[in-house]
């Protein structure tokens, strides 16, 4: 990566590597975290946000982590990524154990993953 991609993005393959290989890429002014071509963490400054649904939100609430927001028409909208918790960061496990929780959240969306282009046809 760049000397302006922040340290918590160039971190995270290695954070997650007990969870699958992972990429980050630049996007929105942040970084996304991807898995097979899907999105499922975003980074905004230097704090992760997890993607959670209707199951896996409760889980992020216990432990009182906040979603992230964004201003649209001068009001804040929370989106359905959550702050990871702190602990993802000294504990592998942990960290593969809420990557889990965010991949399968985007799994049951149903997000599908970027569309290749059709490879040229010679004559």
């Amino acid at each position: 990566m760049n000397p302006k991609t922040p340290r918590l993005a160039e971190e995270l393959p290695e954070i997650f590597e007990r969870f699958a290989r992972v990429s980050v890429r630049r996007m929105f002014g942040g970084w996304g975290l991807f898995r097979e071509g899907r999105m499922f963490g975003l980074v905004s400054g230097e704090r992760l946000y997890l993607k959670t649904d209707e199951d896996s939100r409760p889980q992020f609430e216990a432990k009182g982590l906040a979603p992230f927001e964004y201003l649209r028409s001068g009001k804040l909208t929370p989106t359905s990524y959550v702050e990871a918790p702190p602990e993802i960061y000294e504990d592998r496990e942990e960290a593969a154990r809420w990557a889990r929780l965010a991949w399968e959240a985007v799994l049951r969306k149903g997000a599908a993953a970027p569309r290749r282009k059709p490879a040229a046809r010679g004559r």
